[in-house]
């Protein structure tokens, strides 16, 4: 089984079909799934607009964890109602993809009002949920969010939120020392091995993507798509 694994869809739920193309015909990949690292954008007039009166669907069957640009209220309606064209995936489970198992953990870190609403941020409940499970039944970890202290410099203008990253999830690299750990919302590439753990971060979703082989590596394939601007307000929420 061959997973693409992007993240901050933020309801252009088109790119995910064009990186699937991208990946098939011109990577050469057979795409069996895609898994969405959060921000994939559950908005009600979104959905219903691309996969309900546009009658859109995926080429590959889609889950997705959920990051911190959701309409948190209406998420668990939202996931029900689109269980035809998405799979959510709730904190803490474990996903199979073919031979491997990823560890999913969505949301981040409490930044702002407005960068975390209320329900996407991670809290020590999660945390333990997660550690609840066998070692042995984890190969990846699958977040919307890091670790701190793997490298990851803060964004320009956000140096004033603290160390990126959320310190909890410490606790998860030393329990499992997963193979990949695999993340997105910092909207920039990211590839640091430590200790024996190797951290990739993901770019929003069309600027590229990265493909979970068969045999267990991972393929980072930078792909820009250009797409148009929408709303101020989208964009002042970091949606495009």
């Amino acid at each position: 089984m061959t997973v693409l694994l992007i993240s901050d869809v933020h309801a252009r739920y088109e790119v995910i079909n064009t990186q699937i193309r991208h990946a098939q015909q011109i990577g050469g990949h057979q795409i069996s799934q895609v898994v969405v690292l959060g921000d994939f954008g559950f908005f009600a007039d979104d959905m219903h607009q691309y996969f309900r009166r546009q009658k859109n669907r995926f080429l590959r069957p889609v889950a997705c964890l959920d990051g911190n640009h959701e309409d948190y209220g209406a998420l668990p309606d939202l996931a029900a109602q689109y269980a035809d064209v998405v799979t959510y995936l709730p904190r803490g489970c474990v996903h199979e993809m073919g031979p491997w198992r990823g560890l999913c953990l969505w949301g981040t870190r409490y930044m702002d009002a407005s960068s975390t609403p209320r329900g996407c941020e991670i809290t020590t409940a999660d945390i333990e949920a997660c550690l609840a499970h066998d070692p042995a039944a984890v190969d990846v970890v699958l977040s919307h969010d890091c670790p701190t202290d793997i490298g990851l410099q803060s964004t320009s203008g956000c140096a004033h939120y603290g160390p990126p990253g959320v310190p909890q999830m410490r606790r998860l690299a030393e329990r499992f020392s997963p193979r990949w750990w695999v993340f997105g919302h910092h909207h920039r590439w990211f590839d640091r091995v430590q200790n024996g753990t190797r951290y990739l971060g993901l770019p929003l979703s069309w600027s590229g993507y990265a493909v979970l082989q068969v045999d267990g590596e991972i393929a980072v394939v930078s792909h820009e798509l250009a797409i148009g601007t929408r709303s101020w307000w989208r964009r002042w929420l970091g949606l495009g």
